[in-house]
Parts: structure tokens; C-alpha cells; sequence
């Protein structure tokens, strides 16, 4: 009964307090993926069906906006919504990548909820741009327990609804310029149900061809924040499914010395983080609407509690990654240099 009531504490806290063939490659739509059975617990959630990666023609150089937990509808929200507005026409801008809890507190109910309106298009209507989105534990519903499966399939439908909303499934990849990226769902990874997913990630990966490889996703490998590190996420690292160790083990398995970079949020704050999983770069961008404290003791390039957002350029062999607050002030720089 402890294990059982700390496990429901802690789903709900998340983020509260504040297909099995070979991908085809199409010109015109992301390849996509639905989360799976691991083969062992639970069955698939059903999604959509697989598709094409887009090839994009290449450009000078791709730029994009990276931030998590953003649904909040509130004036966190607006400020940041504001400041990316303000960015991107200064700099420019080719597209949002949005890394989940994208409708607080329990996602949507249908692609007809106002809840889109009122945390989706109302805080983002100045910025005509693609938002990509990734699937986070709270819009998988429950308040954030993210084990109501079919409500996930919300977000996805919406896609064909939105002129800006880019969620082809629950896992997909697309590419831009020189750059690959893999989206995956994690939350399907906390309940051991990315076997399938792990399969698929790891047969676009192998495959691709672009000299950079980018993965986003909710849950983070490591953070300083108070869900800390995949494995022993809020301290529980004797508690099944709440302790994150199927995550730790599903980007072991999938993106850790395999991609450049993971992209992730769920806590609620700014880190560029100076330890990696097996050579992959690793940054929490979760202050999209909210924050919250810095307790970790992960080594750390920067961290910030500020509201704010990542703005990545990536041209040619380099990649620069800045951290901007709500005021637009740039917190921090971090470059990457292929040889």
C-alpha cells in the first residue's frame, strides 16, 4: 500500500506543482510511430499509422526555438510567447520544437476542447511558424499520472485540425537542412510500453544520413531539478514506473552516443548540463510557462530559474545554442564544432 500511494503521488506531481515496419521515406510527411507493447507488460496505444520522413532542401542554416511545459494559459506563458515573437524576428526563425506538457493539466479531451484555443493558438497567434510537439506525462491526462492512453491521441488528431500544430504521432522524425530530428514519447517509455518505439527510433537512426542528429523528448536523462535523474526521478528510485528507470533504459537503448543532442523539460527551469550519456550532449528546457528550484548536483554547464527558452542555430559543422529569458536577455551561449 506505501509503494502504491507514493507511486500515485508521484505521477501526479510530474509537472503538476506550480508501428513495427521499416520506416518508408516519403517527401512529404514526417515518419511516424505509435507507442508499442515492450513485450513483457501492457498492451500498444493506438495511434496512427507509420508514414515518410520529409526531405527538406538545405539551407544556409536551420533555426528553431526549444521549450517544454508551455499549456499553461497563463501570463508565464504570454510573457515567453512574447519574447519568442521578439527573437525570431530579430534573428529568425524556421520552427518551434515543443518537448511536452503542452496542455496542462490534463492535455485535451478532443480536438474540439477550447483548452486549445485558450493554451495553443490564442498565447502563440503572433508566431507563424510550425510548432513540432512531443508528448509529456500531462497530456497523456490524469493530472499528470499520464496513464490515460487514448486521451494522447488528441494531440496527435489535432495536427490535421491546426494550420501550426505539427504531431503526426505519438513518435516521428523529420528532417531540416542537415539535421535530423527524432521525437520521442517517453511517457509511453515510463509504463515499459516503447518497445516498439525503441525498435523503430533505433532503424531511423542507423539510417539517417544528416550530419546532425537531434532527439527531444519530455522526460530528461538528467536534471538538477526535483525530478532529477532518469532512475531515481523525485527519489524514488525503489518505486516501479514512478522512478523513470524504463526511460534511463529506453535512451540508453535508443539516443545516448547515437544523437548530438536530447532535448528535454518536465522540470520546470534552464540547464545545459556538463555530463552526457555516452557522448550525447544533454539540456532541460522546461520554463516555457513555469518554474521551479534547482537542487541537483549534476554538473552543469549553466542552470537558470528564470522563465525562458533555447534558440538553436545549427549551420554547417556548428551549433550554437543560446538560453533567452522573458526579456529577451541571452543567459548563456553553448557551442558545438564537428571536426
Amino acid at each position: 500500500m506505501v509503494a502504491a500511494a507514493s507511486l500515485a503521488f508521484a505521477l501526479s506531481a510530474c509537472g503538476s506543482s506550480d508501428s513495427t515496419e521499416d520506416a518508408k521515406i516519403d517527401p512529404t510527411t514526417p515518419t511516424t510511430g505509435t507507442p508499442g507493447s515492450s513485450g513483457s507488460s501492457g498492451t500498444p496505444i493506438p495511434g496512427t499509422e507509420d508514414g515518410g520522413a520529409p526531405i527538406v532542401p538545405a539551407s544556409t542554416a536551420v533555426r528553431f526555438i526549444a521549450m517544454g511545459d508551455t499549456g499553461t494559459g497563463d501570463e508565464g506563458q504570454t510573457k515567453i510567447a512574447n519574447a519568442i515573437e521578439a527573437k525570431c524576428k530579430k534573428d529568425g526563425c524556421d520552427f518551434v520544437q515543443l518537448l511536452g506538457d503542452n496542455l496542462y493539466p490534463s492535455g485535451a479531451s478532443s480536438v474540439d476542447d477550447a483548452i486549445w484555443a485558450e493554451r495553443f493558438e490564442t498565447p502563440y497567434t503572433a508566431i507563424d511558424l510550425d510548432f513540432f510537439a512531443v508528448l509529456g506525462n500531462h497530456d497523456y491526462g490524469g493530472n499528470g499520472t499520464g496513464n490515460d492512453f487514448p486521451k494522447a491521441q488528441n494531440e496527435v488528431d489535432y495536427t490535421k485540425k491546426s494550420k501550426k500544430w505539427k504531431m503526426p504521432s505519438h513518435y516521428s522524425h523529420f528532417v531540416k537542412g542537415n539535421v535530423e530530428f527524432f521525437e520521442l514519447d517517453t511517457n509511453s517509455a515510463m509504463f515499459a510500453l516503447a518497445g516498439t518505439q525503441k525498435t523503430d527510433v533505433n532503424k531511423w537512426i542507423a539510417a539517417s544520413t544528416a550530419e546532425w542528429k537531434i532527439a527531444a523528448g519530455h522526460h530528461p536523462y538528467k536534471s538538477n531539478g526535483p525530478h532529477g535523474n532518469a532512475g531515481n526521478y523525485d527519489g524514488l528510485a525503489i518505486v516501479p514506473i514512478a522512478s523513470g528507470k524504463d526511460v534511463k533504459a529506453f535512451l540508453d537503448g535508443t539516443i545516448c552516443g547515437k544523437t548530438d543532442v536530447y532535448f528535454s523539460g518536465h522540470d520546470h527551469s534552464q540547464q545545459w548540463l556538463n555530463e552526457s550519456c555516452s557522448g550525447t550532449e544533454l539540456a532541460v528546457s522546461g520554463a516555457g510557462a513555469k518554474t521551479t528550484e534547482l537542487k541537483g548536483k549534476n554538473a552543469s554547464l549553466f542552470e537558470s530559474i528564470e522563465l525562458g527558452f533555447l534558440y538553436v542555430v545549427i549551420e554547417g559543422k556548428k551549433l550554437t545554442a543560446e538560453f533567452v529569458d522573458q526579456n529577451g536577455k541571452i543567459e548563456f551561449t553553448h557551442t558545438i564544432t564537428k571536426p
